[in-house]
């Protein structure tokens, strides 16, 4: 008896902490220009998620490509994000982008394109690549691609 009300408690904890879905991606806000100077362009956003479920788990963005004004300047790769349970959480995307990388395109207009955006104050930016959850050998990837006109101040 003392066993099978073991094994009823282990079962009935182990089906209670399951991954039932995994988080709802919302969606990336904030994109921002934080710093902008001769030598470098740094930007962040924020992607947002909710997990309902009672465990958390790793968020990771691999190979997230960063576009500016439609073309690719760098490519965003970040650490392991520990996931809440039951909660809204934020997941920092950070990149630096070498203004020397911009001027070494090749075959592109992008140095007419940034002038442009210059003299505009604005930008466009874009996120495209995944966002990969994990869980007790369970995954999900997010497939990311937002495009916001982002305003320069100086």
């Amino acid at each position: 008896m003392r066993n099978l009300i073991l094994l009823l408690t282990l079962c009935f904890s182990i089906y209670s902490c399951s991954v039932k879905e995994p988080p709802l991606f919302k969606g990336i806000e904030n994109i921002e220009v934080v710093d902008s100077n001769s030598k470098m362009i740094s930007l962040k956003a924020d992607a947002i998620f909710e997990n309902q479920n009672d465990v958390g788990g790793e968020i990771k963005s691999d190979n997230i490509s960063i576009y500016i004004n439609d073309i690719k300047l760098a490519q965003l790769s970040s650490d392991n994000f520990d996931v809440p349970a039951r909660k809204e959480f934020t997941v920092p995307l950070k990149v630096n982008i070498s203004t020397d990388s911009i001027l070494k395109i090749k075959g592109t207009n992008a140095i007419g394109s940034l002038l442009n955006s210059l003299i505009n104050k604005q930008i466009k930016v874009q996120y495209k690549g995944d966002i990969v959850y994990k869980k007790f050998g369970f995954s999900y990837v997010y497939p990311v691609d937002e495009t916001e006109m982002v305003k320069l101040d100086y």
